[in-house]
């Protein structure tokens, strides 16, 4: 009986430790993360419109620096998701005690980081195709 009310009295302080800043802040990681993968599914969008803008106007057009730009940025906030995480976790440890994973918020924040590794492969093979030449080279079409 006395393991089920220490276990009772535990859960409604895990509950009452739960502030808004931590939901807010765990909040913050999946926000950053998709943003990373929006960035970086982004610099794939610019690539094809400067393609298709060479084809039409049937010459070698300037790479846009804008692509160097969110192919960049994508790694860099991937990895600012990661970093909110550890942040959080060293947080919660710090304020009440808990692993990062006790709390809800922590945990989804924990969820969504793990996930992000793999968001931070596609960020990084973004950014090396921008700086990876075609090999063929940009068919310039029927310019004939």
């Amino acid at each position: 009986m006395e393991t089920s009310r220490s276990a009772a009295v535990s859960g409604a302080a895990r509950d009452r430790t739960v502030t808004s800043g931590m939901v807010l802040t765990a909040l913050l990681v999946p926000v950053v993360a998709a943003l990373g993968v929006v960035t970086s599914l982004r610099v794939e969008n610019i690539d094809m419109d400067w393609v298709h803008r060479q084809q039409a106007a049937c010459r070698h057009m300037p790479f846009p620096k804008m692509e160097y730009v969110l192919a960049w940025s994508g790694p860099l906030v991937g990895l600012s998701a990661m970093t909110i995480c550890v942040l959080l976790g060293r947080w919660i440890r710090r304020c009440c005690g808990l692993r990062l994973w006790d709390t809800w918020p922590g945990l989804l924040a924990f969820v969504c980081s793990m996930l992000n590794v793999l968001a931070i492969l596609l960020e990084l093979f973004m950014l090396w195709t921008t700086y990876n030449p075609d090999m063929p080279g940009s068919i310039l079409g029927d310019c004939g």
